[in-house]
């Protein structure tokens, strides 16, 4: 199992620094790949596209993953010239995960429809796909550059929670960004257990690319940290939720920390996405020696 790390977006004090120091950190150690989520609202939030352009540039070895684009939010055609870009960046080091979603003021803010979001999806990464292999947007119009690396674009990954849009995601996604808040690997493994029935069940051949991914922290104070950056992210259920989910976090010693990937080692996932509290470069320091341990053995 790979393990990655998400780059810190969304949390106070994030400078050009931070940014280059977390890509240096993630490109020297035992990880396998950079990942970053995608938010539209929020004073300390940073985009994604452009985060992930600058650890392209940064790094020469890791993957360089968006997790995950809200597709819906977007234009498809643009949007897989931005990450046709980005393969070119990361010279092909790159694969997305793209999703629906839960954020409706954030496609309030870019005038898209929120309603339409789950039918919309599949379509939309059917054209993007299309524009990858050559396909014109539309008649008269000239191609829409650059090639990708891959002939016929990167692997297009879903990343869902619920279980009707995992299962139907096993239509058309090359595999599933299946994650658990708390970091409970029992609910990974249901996640893939859905996915793999569905993907069966629609014929498909192959085998589909599984991810994982939990919440940490490792940071000074790491489970205040741990419980404000839950809370912080599940505000916009409201506060109750929020509470209950910050009360709920666990990941925040070394030793479980490293317990929970060895549990999400055993699902069988390929990769798990390690996304941290704060934007502390300690996080991605602390975590290193875990990592090594996790691969040797100990």
């Amino acid at each position: 199992m790979d393990v990655g790390v998400c780059l810190p977006y969304s949390e106070p004090g994030i400078t050009r620094s931070t940014i280059v120091d977390w890509c240096r950190a993630i490109e020297q150690g035992p990880f396998a790949s950079i990942s970053c989520g995608e938010r539209i609202s929020g004073a300390d939030s940073v985009d994604m596209r452009v985060l992930l352009s600058a650890a392209a540039a940064l790094t020469e070895r890791v993957r360089i993953v968006p997790t995950l684009y809200v597709l819906p939010m977007h234009d498809e055609v643009r949007a897989a010239k931005e990450i046709a870009s980005l393969d070119l960046m990361a010279d092909g080091r790159i694969e997305v995960v793209v999703g629906t979603g839960g954020r409706p003021k954030d496609f309030q803010a870019v005038g898209a429809d929120y309603a339409s979001r789950n039918c919309r999806l599949p379509q939309q990464v059917e054209r993007m796909r299309s524009i990858w292999s050559g396909g014109l947007p539309f008649e008269g119009s000239d191609p829409i550059g650059p090639r990708t690396t891959r002939p016929g674009g990167p692997r297009v990954l879903g990343g869902f929670a619920g279980p009707k849009a995992i299962a139907a995601s096993a239509r058309w996604a090359d595999g599933l960004y299946a994650f658990s808040i708390t970091g409970d690997a029992e609910e990974i493994r249901e996640k893939f257990d859905r996915f793999d029935r569905a993907w069966a069940e629609a014929g498909r051949e192959g085998t589909p690319r599984k991810i994982g991914g939990f919440w940490y922290s490792l940071a000074d104070d790491a489970e205040q940290t741990l419980r404000h950056y839950a809370h912080e992210y599940m505000r916009i259920a409201g506060d109750d939720i929020a509470n209950t989910v910050a009360d709920s976090m666990t990941q925040f010693t070394p030793e479980r920390v490293l317990d929970t990937m060895r549990a999400m080692r055993d699902t069988g996932i390929d990769e798990l996405f390690m996304v941290p509290g704060s934007a502390d470069v300690a996080e991605v320091n602390r975590l290193a020696p875990l990592v090594e341990r996790l691969e040797s053995g100990l």
